[in-house]
């Protein structure tokens, strides 16, 4: 038996730093939302009880893939004798904030659950994803979201239809070494759901450009150069953030027709040896794979 699953990015439309625990992690606002940019997986069952990536991802070793690792939290948490040989096309840029280690790692949980006839809930398999790391519970959880805590505190927030421009600058931008820098704000005042859901897209661009934000956004522009380059570039044609901890951008727009026509304009020192470095994707009102789990 095989299946073949998508894992989808998401973007953060704001991320705001608000506090430290006492463990050094961050307690976190931010807006999660889910984009068409996804990495493919394909899983093919297998009886020996083997969890085998089946071939290689650049940069990645399959001992610290999060799929391998999701993979076998779920059989030492099961008992489950069953394997899998797991084989991962990428498309999402890693390194870039778009969470797609976290993806992978979710879709991973999702769909052996149904390949090996599991029948584990939802909220199980977020606390599983939790272990895994912080941003794989919203992808479980399977809708747009309002996150707090670590980014597990999970609110379903429905999200208008959007389309976005999402920039690759070509540097890797290592998660610690940002949370950990001591010129990060970690003290932005909190939000609560209720004044996010007064926020209409005619706001943000106003009343609310410099209340919703990345805290993370100064401290990756002073360290790479290269990040803070395109922001500015697509600042000129909507409010552009970066998501995340970095490095990828991304901007707004009503429609596919004003993405695309933002996105021929990249200048030829933004594009890759293809002609491009970054997409245009459209905002999803759920994860794809929403439906496979209750």
């Amino acid at each position: 038996m095989k299946l073949t699953c998508p894992a989808p990015a998401k973007l953060n439309l704001f991320l705001h730093v608000i506090g430290r625990r006492a463990d050094g992690y961050h307690l976190l606002q931010t807006l999660f939302r889910f984009i068409d940019l996804h990495d493919t997986l394909h899983f093919s069952l297998r009886e020996d009880g083997v969890v085998h990536r089946a071939n290689v991802v650049e940069g990645v070793a399959e001992e610290q893939d999060l799929c391998v690792r999701a993979a076998r939290l779920l059989q030492s948490e099961t008992g489950c004798v069953q394997g899998v040989d797991i084989t991962v096309e990428k498309r999402i840029p890693m390194g870039g904030g778009l969470g797609g280690g976290s993806s992978d790692a979710a879709t991973t949980l999702i769909a052996l659950n149904r390949l090996w006839s599991l029948g584990l809930s939802r909220s199980r398999l977020m606390q599983l994803g939790l272990r895994l790391g912080a941003d794989v519970p919203v992808f479980v959880f399977g809708e747009n979201a309002f996150a707090e805590g670590v980014g597990e505190k999970l609110q379903a927030y429905p999200l208008p239809q959007a389309w976005y421009v999402v920039l690759f600058p070509p540097v890797h931008v290592p998660t610690a070494q940002i949370f950990a820098h001591p010129e990060l704000t970690r003290d932005t005042v909190s939000i609560t759901m209720r004044a996010l859901s007064e926020w209409s897209l005619g706001e943000r661009q106003h009343r609310d450009e410099h209340r919703l934000h990345n805290d993370l956004q100064s401290v990756v522009c002073d360290l790479y150069p290269e990040v803070a380059s395109y922001i500015a570039w697509l600042d000129q044609f909507g409010k552009a953030m970066m998501t995340g901890s970095g490095a990828c951008v991304f901007a707004e727009f009503a429609s596919r027709d004003q993405a695309e026509a933002v996105l021929k304009q990249l200048p030829p020192d933004m594009r890759d040896q293809n002609g491009m470095r970054g997409v245009v994707a459209q905002g999803l009102a759920k994860h794809p794979l929403h439906d496979w789990v209750q």
